[in-house]
Order: C-alpha cells, then structure tokens, then sequence
C-alpha cells in the first residue's frame, strides 16, 4: 500500500489529508508540532492501524533531519508540505511591520518545505509515486496582487513557489515530480468561517489530481480542481 507524509496534520488541510488518505488505505505518517494537544489527530490514527504520528517542530531543522533518519527505511510516494502559517496582523502592515514574525514565516512556509524535500529525498526515490506536494496558495502570485497587504503571507508564498518550481527542474531526470497548490479559499482557522470552500471538498480535489499526476505536469502551480494559476 501507498504511503503519503503530510505534514501540518493536527488540523484544517492537513487533517482533511490524513482523513481521506486513512480512509482509502494509504500507510499516513502525520507530522505536528504538538500531538498531545492535536486531539482530532489522535482520535483519527487511534482508529486507523495505518497512520502513525509524529512530533514535528517545523522551526526545527534539526528535528527534520532526526525524522528522516528514523524513517531512513520507509518509502514514501507522496510527501505532502502542509504546515504554514499566516504570519501577517491587523496590528502590523506597512509601516510598522514584524520583522520577527515575518522571519519565522518564511522558515516555516518556505525552508522547511524545502528541506523536508532535501531530507526524504531518498525515500521518495523508493516510492512508487515519487511525488512532492507544496500547498501554496493564490495570495502568492504577484500576476494575481491586485489589492495588496499581507505582505508577510503573500512573500513567504511567491518564495515558496520560486523555491517548489526550482526543485521540479532539479529532482525532474529522477523520476521526482512537484506539484504546487493552491487549495482554494477554504474554510479552516486560517481560512475564516467567511470561506466558501469545504476542506474535504478541496483535498478531494488535489487527491484527484496527485492521483492522475505524471511527470509532464511537474512545476506547475495549479488550483485544487486543475485549473492553472498565474505565477
């Protein structure tokens, strides 16, 4: 049976992934900063023999690569780049911006996916999908800013784009894909309850899409349903 690596999973997308992935058989190892406290998390792999949790600080690289070494012997077809955060507040745009925050950002929604990718590398290549997932989004596309704001999330998402479709070019002649999401306006905490989208409408959706992928359609930034984005 397949394997998928996700992490973020105590919540919104990423707990939507382990939900549909632990339901369809897949072997889920789960990632979060905390497991104790990611109740719905725990409750799920409890009755799932399949789905493993693990603590994971995304701030941590130190942590990522002790993971990778206690998962050396694992093959992983899909590693799923989740975890993020939003970063920006109402309390600090232009003018007066976080500086801090917006460090911590970038570290976790655009190094770490990076090096997760680094770093399960070699269990991707035994994998039979061999495929990364970075869930970006559309405030990430500078075609796209017609408002402004959110400086913080919309930089750390345009790196992350750069960063994913670097790595499509690189790991390409080894059989390694890329996918870029944007998962829609989903209704999660980051999300708002304003959203319009349901979370398991959404990873249906990108299933779907890691599911049907080939090589062909390695780098592309692409919505939920398929539809193209603009970089």
């Amino acid at each position: 049976m397949a394997t998928v690596l996700i992490t973020g999973a105590n919540r919104g997308l990423g707990l939507e992934f382990c939900k549909q992935y632990a339901a369809e058989g897949w072997h889920v190892i789960a990632c979060c900063r905390d497991p104790k406290a990611a109740t719905d998390l725990m409750v799920l792999a409890a009755h799932h023999s399949r789905m493993a949790v693990f603590p994971l600080d995304m701030t941590d690289f130190l942590a990522i690569e002790r993971l990778s070494a206690e998962l050396a012997t694992l093959d992983v077809d899909v590693l799923i780049n989740n975890a993020g955060v939003y970063g920006d507040t109402s309390e600090h745009g232009f003018g007066d911006l976080d500086y801090a925050s917006w460090s911590k950002t970038l570290t976790i929604n655009v190094q770490a996916p990076v090096k997760m990718t680094e770093m399960f590398l070699p269990q991707l290549k035994r994998g039979g999908k061999k495929l990364v997932v970075a869930i970006s989004s559309l405030m990430g596309s500078m075609a796209d800013n017609g408002s402004g704001g959110s400086i913080v999330y919309r930089s750390s998402k345009a790196a992350l784009n750069a960063a994913m479709k670097s790595i499509a070019l690189e790991v390409k002649a080894q059989g390694i894909g890329v996918l870029i999401f944007h998962p829609g306006w989903v209704k999660t905490d980051m999300g708002g309850s304003n959203a319009p989208l349901a979370a398991a409408v959404s990873i249906k959706g990108m299933r779907q899409i890691i599911d049907e992928f080939t090589l062909a359609q390695s780098g592309h930034f692409i919505k939920y349903d398929g539809t193209p984005m603009p970089w």
